[in-house]
């Protein structure tokens, strides 16, 4: 019994352990990092173009996969760029004012 409870504490920390992002900046480098420079590829989301009427109990009963005529859209996600106005133009930006 105490070897499997000292093996699934072993797996939990090597888990939690292996599960972070190893970042190897440090100092400097590490201070002055701009994640919004990095390129990211854009997530692919698939959503419903058709409004679903169903309600109440057949809404509850009815089955997401056996559903037909079903169009998707596809969307692509990716961060949005930080503004790229720093200093005193970026402390005076009126975001509500489009110039």
């Amino acid at each position: 019994m105490k070897r499997y409870i000292l093996i699934v504490t072993l797996v939990f920390v090597a888990s939690v352990a292996y599960s972070q992002k190893k970042n190897t900046l440090k100092g400097p480098a590490h201070k002055n990092y701009k994640p919004w420079q990095n390129k990211t590829k854009p997530s692919i989301i698939f959503t419903s173009t058709q409004k679903v009427t169903l309600k109440g109990p057949k809404f509850k009963n009815s089955k997401v996969w056996k559903a037909k005529d079903k169009d998707y859209a596809i969307l692509k996600i990716t961060k949005s760029n930080k503004n790229k106005l720093q200093g005193p133009a970026f402390k005076n930006y009126k975001p509500w004012k489009k110039n």
